[in-house]
C-alpha cells in the first residue's frame, strides 16, 4: 500500500513538473509569436512607406537641385529594408528611413517651388498619414517586445529561453528629431 501511495505521489509530481515546463514553453512561444505578429502588422505600413520613397525622390529631384547624398541614402535604405529578412535589422533600417524622411521634408521647406508642388504636398500628406499609423502600431509593437524581453528574462523562464535560443529583441526607436518640439509655428 505504501508503494502504491509513493508511486501515485511520484506520478503527480512528474505530471505537475511536466505541466509547469509546458506552461513555461507555451508562454515563451506566445510572447515570441506576439512580437512577430506586432511587427508583421507594422511591416505592412513600413512597406507602404518604403513604396512611397521612389515617388518622393522623383518629385524632389524634379523640383530642386539638392545634394544627391540624402536621396541616395534614402534609396539605399529602402532597398536594404525591402531585401532584409531579419526583424531586428528591419527595425533599425525603419528607424533610419524615418530620420531620412524627416530630413527630406525639412529641406523641402527651404525650396519655395518644391513647397508649393502639389505632388510633393500629396506625398507628404500620405507619408504623414502612414507615419501616424506607424506611430500607433509602433506603440503596440514596442509593448509586445517589452513583454517578450521581460518574459524571457523572468525566472525560471530565463533557464528555458536560453536553451531554446530566445534572445532580446529591439524596439522601434523614436529619433531625436521626433523628440524636438519647437512650439506652434505660424
Amino acid at each position: 500500500m505504501e508503494k502504491l501511495v509513493a508511486i501515485i505521489i511520484l506520478v503527480i509530481i512528474v505530471i505537475a513538473l511536466v505541466s509547469f515546463l509546458i506552461n513555461i514553453y507555451n508562454k515563451l512561444v506566445m510572447l515570441n509569436k506576439n512580437t512577430e505578429k506586432a511587427f508583421a502588422n507594422i511591416d505592412v505600413l513600413l512597406k507602404q512607406r518604403a513604396d512611397e520613397i521612389p515617388n518622393l525622390i522623383t518629385v524632389v529631384k524634379k523640383s530642386m537641385s539638392y545634394e544627391e547624398s540624402l536621396l541616395e541614402k534614402l534609396t539605399d535604405l529602402r532597398t536594404q529594408y525591402l531585401k532584409e529578412t531579419n526583424q531586428d535589422k528591419r527595425v533599425m533600417l525603419s528607424n533610419e528611413i524615418g530620420n531620412a524622411l524627416k530630413t527630406v521634408f525639412a529641406v523641402s521647406e527651404n525650396y519655395p517651388d518644391l513647397k508649393a508642388n502639389t505632388s510633393l504636398l500629396e506625398l507628404q500628406r500620405r507619408v504623414s498619414q502612414l507615419e501616424d499609423h506607424i506611430t500607433d502600431r509602433r506603440e503596440y509593437f514596442n509593448e509586445s517586445v517589452n513583454m517578450y524581453n521581460i518574459g524571457i528574462l523572468e525566472f525560471p523562464n530565463v533557464l528555458f529561453s536560453k536553451m531554446l535560443g530566445y534572445k532580446e529583441k529591439h524596439m522601434l526607436q523614436i529619433s531625436e528629431v521626433e523628440k524636438e518640439y519647437h512650439g506652434v509655428l505660424f
